[in-house]
């Protein structure tokens, strides 16, 4: 049987992030052993030429995930064309003239984030883990496993009958999570009632390096710049089921034009579309992040509305800081998966994580009430906002993760 420091249940962009900060950073402990479970293998993504080719799932990082990144030595592995920088970022109310314009130059800095594909992200993370020789890549499924033993290991059992042996279990592995299920970790949870269609477009207009968001009653819509090509985005229309089922049964022309219209003709008319993707939206939390030899992280700890693009960011903040309080028990003689290296993580974590859970809540809310005094409210406060240079840096420096 082999016997692992970690053993991370989940290859994805935490479960690598997790793997990449433990054994291939700058602090990392290159004695640690690592296993990273998954069945999946990570597929090199080709430079797309169509909009067909793009991976229909991006992410928008911050700063603070991009320096997080760079010194696991994954950003450098990004090739320049898939970092796309916006530097500025467009809301507005679709019931009322508010809106809200961020700008970098307003901080000072040479980005507000980078869009950038989930693909790509995952390629670049799974070339540093690649290079560790304390990693090891296993190509099962985890089908159980027990309780600490004596010696503090949790034994593990693989879909293809092999056993392994671990201090520390990590579960990685999405917001379904396994791991998570089997180690009796329960949730708080309920359906945001909304499901959100993806796809990749070609605008007429450029979208000029600027994320754009019209908030709709029955939900937002973002165009998020992608790649070096100033007329394609990524979308992310969140709705309500029965608008979404009307637009996912849609051909592409019919599409093209709802999505134009819905969008207000910002980037005038949209020209090409890819094929459409969507998933149902659903707010979970982990009551506790850990269980005797047992930790959660990313989607399997938490699980948010993707309005402000924040999931993945607490993805990496949970792998960044897990990492840091590994390495930290481990450097004082204690187990991975000890009670004072986990707890110190869930204090951490858990109020970071609920806390944006719950501003990402109260924006949905907001937008989505119809009443029209609460309109007429949310549009004044929009424009005596924008024009509180002040308050909007200090807003724009927490999302970028730089406070």
């Amino acid at each position: 049987m082999k016997s692992y420091d970690i053993a991370i249940v989940g290859a994805g962009l935490v479960g690598q992030a997790i793997a990449a900060a433990l054994v291939g950073g700058k602090t990392s402990l290159p004695s640690m052993k690592v296993a990273l479970i998954d069945p999946a293998e990570v597929v090199a993504p080709a430079m797309p030429e169509m909009v067909d080719e793009y991976d229909l799932r991006v992410s928008a990082l911050t700063a603070k995930t991009q320096a997080f990144l760079s010194r696991l030595g994954a950003w450098q592995q990004l090739p320049e064309a898939v970092r796309k920088g916006y530097t500025s970022m467009h809301v507005w109310d679709a019931e009322g003239t508010g809106s809200v314009t961020f700008n970098a130059t307003d901080l000072h800095v040479p980005a507000l984030g980078h869009i950038v594909e989930n693909n790509q992200t995952l390629w670049a993370l799974q070339q540093v883990t690649a290079q560790a020789d304390n990693i090891d890549m296993v190509r099962a499924a985890v089908q159980s496993f027990d309780n600490p033993d004596e010696q503090g290991y949790v034994p593990v059992t693989l879909s293809t009958g092999e056993q392994l042996q671990t201090r520390l279990l990590v579960g990685a592995d999405g917001a379904l999570s396994n791991v998570r299920q089997m180690s009796g970790i329960t949730t708080r949870e309920w359906d945001y009632e909304h499901r959100a269609i993806v796809a990749t477009v070609r605008t007429e207009h450029s979208v000029a390096d600027t994320a754009w968001q019209r908030f709709r009653p029955e939900g937002p819509l973002a165009f998020l710049p992608v790649h070096s090509d100033d007329h394609l985005a990524s979308i992310v229309w969140s709705t309500v089921p029965e608008e979404a089922d009307a637009l996912l049964a849609m051909d592409d022309e019919a599409f093209k034009q709802a999505l134009t219209s819905a969008f207000e003709g910002r980037l005038g008319q949209v020209t090409e579309v890819s094929s459409r993707q969507h998933f149902p939206l659903r707010q979970r939390h982990a009551k506790r992040y850990y269980e005797a030899g047992v930790v959660v992280a990313g989607d399997a700890a938490h699980t948010i509305h993707p309005l402000a693009g924040q999931g993945v960011n607490l993805g990496f903040k949970d792998a960044e800081v897990l990492a840091e309080e590994i390495l930290r028990g481990v450097s004082k003689g204690l187990s991975p998966g000890s009670d004072a290296v986990l707890g110190r993580y869930q204090r951490r974590r858990q109020a970071d994580n609920l806390a944006t859970m719950a501003a990402m809540e109260a924006f949905k809310r907001l937008f989505a009430a119809d009443q029209p005094l609460i309109r007429l409210l949310r549009n004044e406060g929009m424009r005596l906002f924008d024009k509180a240079l002040p308050v909007k840096q200090h807003v724009v420096m927490q999302a970028m993760g730089l406070n």
